[in-house]
């Protein structure tokens, strides 16, 4: 991915309609945006990208899988990326002005005088967005082999110390936990 121009797309020479783009993002893509909360990425990224006379609609699909560290454990975790975003890509005479005014972020204004999009923002944008913001295992797989048991065990006796050490004016209540 060091040709930066594969996210430009020529829309200038694109017949009306849906065409469609793939990107592979990996680590490579990532370390022009310096240091990452997570270890490692590889997402695939398609852009259905509809072309109409004075604007356009694209649909970013993300799929792939980052690897992140337990917010439970420490320890190294796999997690699924799927989503999908929208955005609507305007041409008009004045885009600084228009993008300025502009409440809805799904909407961007370019000059008419533009003939190629850069899509790259938007790519890293998204797949950042994809990344779950709990990253833990699920509660089923908690203390299996993948987790860090020495953390897990300092996490319960934690646990157990400040239930042991609870002031008395803040024992009742445990009493209405649950209640709703």
């Amino acid at each position: 991915m060091n040709n930066r121009r594969e996210f430009e797309i020529a829309f200038v020479g694109l017949k009306p309609g849906v065409h469609e783009f793939e990107y592979e993002i990996g680590k490579e893509f990532f370390a022009k945006y310096g240091e990452q909360d997570f270890m490692d990425c590889s997402a695939k990224v398609k852009l259905f990208f509809d072309k109409k006379n004075s604007f356009f609609q694209l649909k970013f699909d993300i799929d792939g899988k980052v690897e992140v560290v337990c917010d439970r454990c420490s320890n190294a975790l796999n997690k699924q990326l799927w989503e999908e975003f929208k955005i609507i890509v305007k041409l008009v005479e004045n885009p600084e002005t228009m993008n300025l005014q502009e409440d809805d972020p799904d909407i961007y204004y370019i000059s008419r005088g533009e003939s190629h999009l850069d899509v790259e923002g938007w790519i890293y944008e998204f797949v950042m967005l994809s990344i779950p913001l709990q990253r833990m295992c699920n509660e089923d797989e908690i203390g299996g082999e993948q987790c860090n048991s020495e953390v897990l065990e300092k996490l319960r006796k934690m646990e157990e110390e400040i239930s042991k050490n609870a002031k008395p004016e803040w024992k009742g209540l445990e009493n209405i936990k649950g209640l709703e």
